[in-house]
């Protein structure tokens, strides 16, 4: 009833702004839509009052689609606030992959590798700015989801064939990686725990993929984003303090013998600059989360007078400062205690590796706790989108939500689907270099174009000159980046094992 209320305030309202405004003004689309002229005319009063109404439950700003938006998991609940967003935000911007930040230093060296990570995360800070801002870009409508933004840029087609793929890869593909990474680390956590009673007997790597998987199917169920907050925020505490003791360990501990940071020796020019652009992917997979931003937003309530975009800005803000203060000191702390002895798994690896005999194993049985327990929380906020996606075809054919069972069912399936997936390709992990360059442009280029097609700016202006600049240079650079993993994975070789976990 409340709604019809307001869609009929509404409707109201645009007649008698069409019966004030004059030829002149129709070919322009205004600054608002409650001008100062028509506010001072006889209908001002009957307008304030629908203004007033609609402010006060907060709903001036309409939905793509106000009874399906309702449905979906993103959006059926809009009571998110700042700190819901800086817990998703980072939970989301901060996990495993950062762990490889200082395998990428090995390449690059002291001063291109903090130059490098310097300018991503500046850029990517960038463009998540943008993004914020272009949630609520076009008058009355609110873009929750990254691949209405884009249809709404691009067009309908272009804008699909640009974001499904990526954006669709970047949360199957991330949930994929965190089953591996969350059993791999749950068997060396009871390894550590049990390995002084010799009468238990471990599971193998794929029971532990189970029961990873389980776990996360559970946690799963959980209705919405709004409703795994507290999930996100355990897993934001987890991400921060297994970082954290990771590089500290690592720097108070005493140096392996034979650590060298000499750039490593290439056989030719060509392979060097591969090797470089290889590292620089593996940079940029370490900032994702750019997929998620509008969704985040996208639960939490608007208004004239309070619009999302200030206090998601203000969690973004907060969050990625704690993530800044966890990567960079990752990255450099971790290239100076193991410089080129780092092994391919990155410092996690390599903590394990030099020092799991000195350390104390309750310090180490803790930091792979930690990376499960941020495992399980990141993988439902990736698989939020999917099941949004997944349920978005049921409601647009049937007219009506999901029924629980078969809510539950989606999510079932698309658990079952990834432990598949976990299980026959097992190498993925070590596509690093190569993912990252093909998730660059959805975090560093279409935000920037997006800008341009949908706001408009001013032709060589600041705004022009720097977005049109930063857009085709991301996609310049992530056609060198999946060239250059490409060429690296088949000079050095990987190894490529079907259904052979190990």
């Amino acid at each position: 009833m409340e709604r019809e209320l307001v869609v009929e305030e509404m409707k109201n309202i645009s007649t008698s702004n069409s019966l004030t405004q004059s030829p002149h003004d129709s070919n322009r689309t205004p600054k608002s839509p409650f001008s100062t002229k028509i506010l001072t005319s006889p209908l001002a009063s009957p307008m304030k009052k629908a203004l007033t109404y609609m402010e006060e439950i907060g709903h001036l700003t309409k939905l793509h689609d106000p009874d399906q938006d309702d449905w979906l998991p993103i959006t059926e609940s809009r009571s998110g606030n700042v700190y819901y967003a800086a817990f998703h935000t980072l939970s989301s911007g901060i996990g495993v992959q950062a762990l490889l930040l200082p395998l990428a230093f090995i390449t690059l060296g002291w001063i291109l590798g903090i130059i490098s990570l310097s300018l991503v995360f500046m850029w990517q800070l960038y463009t998540l700015w943008l993004l914020i801002q272009l949630h609520e870009s076009a008058p009355g409508m609110r873009y929750s989801r990254y691949l209405r933004l884009s249809i709404a840029a691009f067009g309908e087609k272009l804008g699909k064939i640009l974001a499904l793929f990526p954006t669709m890869y970047l949360s199957g593909g991330t949930c994929v990686t965190l089953i591996m990474i969350g059993g791999s680390t749950m068997k060396i956590f009871f390894q550590t725990v049990c390995a002084s009673n010799r009468h238990i007997t471990t599971l193998s790597t794929i029971e532990w993929y189970i029961v990873f998987t389980v776990s996360a199917i559970v946690l799963a169920q959980l209705p919405n984003l709004n409703s795994i907050a507290g999930i996100s925020f355990i897993g934001s505490i987890s991400a921060v303090t297994y970082c954290t003791l990771t590089w500290v360990i690592s720097v108070i501990k005493e140096r392996p013998q034979g650590v060298s940071f000499e750039p490593v020796e290439n056989k030719s020019d060509v392979a060097r600059i591969c090797s470089i652009l290889n590292a620089l992917g593996m940079i940029a997979f370490a900032f994702r989360g750019h997929n998620l931003v509008l969704e985040i937003q996208g639960t939490m309530p608007s208004s004239l007078k309070n619009p999302s975009h200030v206090p998601m800005w203000k969690g973004v803000k907060f969050s990625y400062s704690i993530i800044a203060l966890c990567l960079f000191p990752l990255a450099i702390g971790g290239y100076w205690a193991y410089g080129n002895l780092m092994p391919n798994g990155g410092i996690l690896t390599a903590l394990d590796k030099y020092h799991g005999e000195d350390t104390s194993k309750a310090i180490l049985g803790i930091t792979g706790l930690l990376v499960v327990v941020h495992c399980l929380t990141s993988f439902q906020i990736y698989a939020m989108p999917v099941f949004d996606n997944w349920e978005s075809r049921y409601t647009s054919n049937k007219k009506k939500p999901c029924p629980w069972w078969l809510r539950t069912g989606l999510r079932v399936f698309f658990g079952c689907l990834a432990f598949f997936i976990s299980v026959a390709l097992p190498f993925l992990p070590s596509l690093a270099g190569l993912i990252g360059g093909i998730a660059l442009p959805v975090t560093l280029a279409y935000p920037c174009l997006m800008w341009i097609m949908i706001k408009k700016p001013k032709r060589y202006s600041p705004s022009w000159f720097v977005n049109w600049s930063l857009g085709l240079l991301s996609l310049v650079l992530s056609v060198l980046l999946v060239f250059g993993a490409i060429w690296t994975i088949a000079t050095q070789g990987m190894e490529v094992h079907f259904f052979k976990t190990q």
